[in-house]
């Protein structure tokens, strides 16, 4: 990215420009009846299935940043460098070849909290990771690795598959590609296609909602920052019945002030709200007293890990999404995700 937010990028442990990856709302007019959003009963979010046999290895797979890898063998130690990734491969029951991951504010999923970790907001350890003879490292790409730490790792000769997704869809694509590559393809794809139905339940339920305008605040130092256009966060916003006030580039992440006080925001949502950010100091900021949102009191915090990071939890996002822009709307089914660390004073990006 061009530009990205200190704020923004604390919020993971690796060096991320974006979105945080890059963890409710009021202010918008009732419809004249609650809204009813039908979910799919997601499966238990720290369930471990066990992983089918694959015999497809050697395997060629291509990843995200156009990437040709090839597994000679199933990968039987993994090393994460996302915090997304480490959630997949726990979810689809490969949690126990996870060798080394990269540092989780969220520290999530709990069994993930003895892996060694291999990287940080201060960068990779590259002699750590080829110490523990990985067979598989699966990276951040567009930044949330540094790109020179994945050009070290394939240079020492191990194997890096580099995921990004910058769209929901491209979120449940590097799921099948995970469990691809990992060996667990069934799990993966099943886990892929019930999230899939229940993105499409949420957006055939919102279609037909008032669609608010919608600043999704990502951080505020040292500049003020929100979501690009055509971006991860951009499309949940939209999912979820919304239009998001984007900062009218696809790489550039930082939001004039100017530019944001004429969209004139209906709604005011704090992705970065766990590391000290609050309604009050928001409404207290110079100028923004002419916003619809600071005028009507609709300014709320979020969870911004779960929204944003692209990974299994990310319906139950989608659904917390919901209810800040639409709290008339009912979410049968929705179950509470983990909030971030309370206290933290490093966010980092969920990538």
């Amino acid at each position: 990215m061009d530009a990205s937010p200190r704020s923004f990028r604390r919020r993971v442990a690796v060096l991320a420009p974006l979105i945080a990856l890059l963890a409710a709302c009021t202010g918008t007019t009732p419809t004249t009846s609650p809204s009813v959003v039908p979910t799919a009963t997601p499966a238990p979010q720290t369930a471990t299935p066990e992983p089918r046999p694959s015999r497809a290895y050697p395997l060629t797979l291509t990843d995200d940043e156009g990437t040709d890898l090839t597994l000679p063998a199933e990968p039987r130690r993994i090393v994460s460098l996302t915090p997304g990734e480490t959630e997949i491969l726990y979810r689809i029951g490969l949690g126990d070849r996870v060798v080394g991951k990269v540092e989780d504010i969220a520290n999530f999923p709990p069994e993930a909290k003895d892996v060694p970790v291999v990287a940080t907001f201060n960068g990779v350890d590259a002699e750590k990771i080829v110490s523990l003879d990985p067979d598989l490292v699966i990276a951040g790409g567009n930044g949330g690795t540094p790109p020179d730490a994945i050009d070290k790792l394939r240079s020492l000769g191990l194997p890096v598959l580099v995921v990004y997704a910058a769209t929901v869809d491209d979120v449940l694509a590097d799921i099948e590609l995970t469990g691809k590559a990992a060996g667990a393809p069934d799990a993966a794809a099943d886990l892929a296609a019930s999230m899939r139905a229940g993105f499409d339940q949420v957006q055939a339920a919102t279609r037909d909602l008032p669609k608010p305008r919608v600043f999704y605040e990502t951080g505020n130092e040292p500049a003020l920052y929100g979501v690009a256009d055509d971006s991860f966060v951009a499309s949940m916003i939209e999912l979820a019945g919304a239009t998001p006030i984007t900062t009218g580039s696809a790489t550039v992440w930082e939001e004039p002030v100017e530019k944001l006080i004429a969209a004139d925001p209906e709604i005011i949502l704090l992705g970065d709200a766990a590391y000290g950010v609050s309604p009050e100091d928001v409404a207290k900021r110079p100028g923004w007293k002419t916003m619809t949102a600071v005028k009507a009191d609709a300014i709320e915090p979020v969870d911004d890990i779960v929204i944003t990071r692209p990974g299994p939890r990310l319906l139950d996002g989608l659904r917390q999404l919901v209810s800040a822009l639409h709290p008339d709307a009912v979410l049968p089914g929705a179950s509470p995700a983990a909030s971030p660390a309370s206290g933290a004073t490093t966010p980092a990006p969920t990538y």
